[in-house]
Formats: C-alpha cells, structure tokens, sequence
C-alpha cells in the first residue's frame, strides 16, 4: 500500500492545512481544525452548513465559498464531526435568519447533527438528504444514504441563500429539491484506508458491486462487470424507477467519481447515462461530470439525476466560487 502521506494519524490535519492554505483566498480554518468557513462571512443571509467524515474530497470543505457552503465542519476518515464542531461554526456564523444543517443520512452524522440542532442557541433547521436508491436493508435501519446528490442540494440552497431566502424558504427548496434526486453507484474496486487495510470485503477481478455506498459499503448485489451501456442502463432504470412520473421531464445529470477512476471512463458513463434517460423520455438540460463525492481511492462512479424545474435550472446557473465547484 503506498500513500503520499506523513502518518495515517496525520493525514487529515495535514490536507486541511493543505487546503486551507492552498485555497487562502476563499476559506478560512476555526482554530482547532473544527470547521471552515466562507473568508468573508454573509452573516445577514441564512448560513449552510455541511460536513462529514473525511476521504469523500472535495465534499465538503471544496463547495465552502460564494453560492454554496459557509461552513464545512470536517470528521476524520468516514466520521461524522462531533456536535461541539457544528456548534461553533453555527454560533460564529450565524445571525438573525439563522442557520440551515444539511446533513447525510448516515447514522454518526445524523445523531450530531441532531445534538448540535438542540445545543445551538441560534435560530437553526435541518434538511436530511436520502437520494441514494439502493436497497434500504443495506444501511442497518437508516433508511436511505445520503451521497452524491447532495451537492447539488448545496448548490441550488447556496444559492437561494445568497439571494436572500429566508429559513423556511431555503427548508422547503431542500425539500423539493431531494425529493426530487436519486442517485446510485457501482464500484469496481473498493477504497484502501490510510492504515492499509482494505474494506472487509472485496471484490474479484470480474466483479463489480451495484448500489455501493461511498464509504465502499455493500450495496443491492455483486454481479459480473458488464459494458458501460450495461451498467447504466441498470443504474439508470434503478433512478428512473424510483422518481415520480419522469417521463417527459428536464434533468440535471451528475456522473461522480469515487477518487479512483479516470475522466475517460467517467465521460464514457456519462454518454451512456445520457442515452439511457433520453430512451425514457428525460430530456438532460443541465450536466456534470467529475469527481465531487469520493470515496478515497475506490474506482467506479454513481449516477445522480435531477428533475429540474425553472426555479431550479435558475438556481443551478447563479455564480458560485468555491474551491471545486465555479462558474
């Protein structure tokens, strides 16, 4: 196992000094690495913050700017950050319209999340974002997980947010907007934590892994790799599936990376996954490819896709700067 590390118990502090330093001109790190905010705060909007475990790069620390995140409070390699880390980014950040959670349905992250709510003093609500369709048995009674899609839940949030959208207002788009976007993944490789070890189950030189999570948890089966067409078109019918009444609908399509497959491939996908919605009557109108919510260095990628509205479709096109993510 080789790594461009210091120590394994170094390696988060040592990437957010890295990326705070490397990005000076848009965050700025709380004193004991709790969290990073926007350089200049916008204490007179509603404040997002966000955060998980680290290994999942650029989610979140990279949409932490202008038009997305105030804060990202980071955890270590696939955990949550705990509530005293949410808490001061919050009661920093925060003024009079207060502050919205959005949150990954995974079981660390909702428990701190939900404890942070409870101990912060300012006016604060929580959007629980769910857009992953695999099998629910597969996530301990949690219900859905919460992966690539939630980034575009940050996105359109941000920036409603930065156009003035008060509390409930940003609440209610959350809501709209997730209940709106599904997404699903398949890897071909599992990630190699910093320790070296590999996840507890692997995966044969032929196989790959349907409704994989992005912390390389088992998903709906392990079958045989199949053709790029082959593979969307299962992932896609999954998506499609499961969203109300998609047919003759705009989408927005994300093809995510998990940290360890080239763009080529992923472009590749992306055709596929484009065809594949358009043979189902979803027109694409809005497109992204690339790696926004990994999983280390695990190969392989998941398909998020969008029902957008005009409001939405608006809000995806205002400007945002922030380390991973501008236009």
């Amino acid at each position: 196992m080789k790594k461009l590390m210091n120590a394994p118990e170094a390696l988060v502090a040592d990437w957010l000094d890295g990326f705070a330093a490397a990005h000076a001109d848009l965050v700025v790190m709380a004193p004991g690495r709790k969290y990073l905010r926007r350089r200049e705060p916008a204490r007179s909007k509603v404040v997002l913050i966000s955060g998980g475990g680290s290994g999942h790069e650029p989610l979140h620390a990279g949409f932490v700017g202008r038009g997305m995140l105030d804060a990202a409070c980071p955890g270590q390699i696939f955990t949550s950050p705990t509530p005293d880390q949410i808490v001061e980014a919050a009661q920093e950040l925060a003024g009079e319209a207060g502050a919205l959670f959005i949150v990954k349905n995974y079981a660390g992250d909702r428990m701190n999340f939900e404890m942070a709510a409870e101990l912060a003093t300012c006016r604060n609500e929580t959007l629980l974002v769910d857009d992953d369709v695999s099998d629910e048995g597969t996530t301990g009674g949690m219900g859905r997980r919460g992966v690539a899609g939630t980034m575009i839940v940050e996105k359109l949030l941000g920036a409603a947010a930065e156009s003035g959208a008060d509390l409930e207002a940003c609440l209610a788009l959350g809501e709209k907007a997730k209940a709106r976007t599904r997404s699903i993944g398949v890897a071909l490789s599992h990630c190699t934590l910093p320790t070296g070890s590999e996840r507890p189950y692997g995966l044969g030189p032929d196989e790959m892994e349907l409704g994989v999570g992005i912390h390389g948890e088992p998903g709906r089966r392990k079958v045989k790799l199949a053709r790029a067409d082959e593979i969307a078109e299962q992932l896609v019918g999954a998506i499609v599936g499961d969203l109300a009444s998609p047919k003759l609908e705009e989408a927005l399509l994300l093809i995510n990376g998990f940290g360890g497959t080239p763009l080529i491939e992923l472009y590749v996908m992306y055709n596929s996954a484009r065809r594949a919605l358009e043979r189902r009557g979803v027109k694409v109108v809005r497109s992204l490819v690339g790696n926004f919510v990994t999983s280390l260095d695990m190969t392989g990628c998941s398909i998020t896709v969008s029902l957008v509205d005009p409001e939405m479709i608006t809000l995806w096109d205002s400007p945002v700067r922030t380390a991973a993510l501008r236009w």
